[in-house]
């Protein structure tokens, strides 16, 4: 939390306002307010977004500078670049990884929208829009209109991370709120789609050709078999 706090003093000066707190239905996606969306991440914006799980803290993928402000609102080291990709279909997250095998094909279309992520072979793109060299990348596709709808008009991926709590007992925050309190002098924009889920999602290691769950979460485990 440390790293959270002193990101909120140097980000304070650089930008005074608070967030822009949205309120979209999560069921009807208010068009209007996903194009403010698509506007604050096209113009290198960090945007806090709920998922079928918890919420995410995200940025246009294709947007270098916004990656390396995410990297700091995280307090995390290029280096150490660890992100997920959302997608919003299976064709866009084949567009960034090495060909899928048929059989992992066949469990991503089963288990897709849905609360997994899965490690792949990344392909040359990767490193490109990274700078970073990464030999397998995390993907994600939720089952969650609110985020389907942004990734689609957007017309990029997401390069996200979960937003999480340093409470002991429950790691991740469910109250949009409490988030905005947390997080309103970081970000631009914090999209109110109702409490979340406090389990994140299951990851699934795919990037040698077997299916190795290693970390389990929401989501059925027997769609992977």
């Amino acid at each position: 939390m440390q790293s959270l706090q002193n990101c909120r003093i140097v980000y304070h000066f650089c930008n005074n306002m608070k967030a822009q707190l949205l309120k979209i239905h999560p069921e009807s996606p208010e068009m209007r307010k996903i194009s403010r969306v698509i506007e604050v991440l096209r113009n290198g914006g960090i945007i806090i977004y709920p998922t079928d799980t918890v919420y995410g803290i995200g940025c246009d993928l294709m947007n270098k500078k916004a990656i390396q402000r995410l990297l700091q609102i995280k307090g995390i080291k290029a280096k150490h670049l660890n992100l997920s990709f959302i997608c919003n279909d299976l064709s866009q997250i084949a567009s960034f990884t090495r060909p899928i095998s048929n059989p992992v094909f066949k469990i991503m279309r089963k288990c897709l929208p849905g609360p997994f992520t899965f490690l792949l072979e990344s392909n040359h793109k990767v490193p490109k829009i990274l700078d970073q060299s990464k030999k397998t990348v995390g993907v994600r596709v939720p089952d969650n209109k609110i985020p389907l709808a942004i990734v689609n008009e957007l017309g990029n991926p997401l390069i996200s991370a979960s937003i999480k709590d340093d409470d002991e007992i429950v790691e991740y925050i469910s109250d949009p709120a409490i988030i905005y309190q947390n997080y309103g002098n970081l970000v631009d924009v914090i999209v109110d789609g109702g409490f979340s889920n406090i389990i994140p999602s299951t990851v699934v290691d795919c990037s040698k050709g077997d299916i190795e769950v290693i970390r389990e979460g929401a989501g059925d485990l027997d769609l992977l078999y």
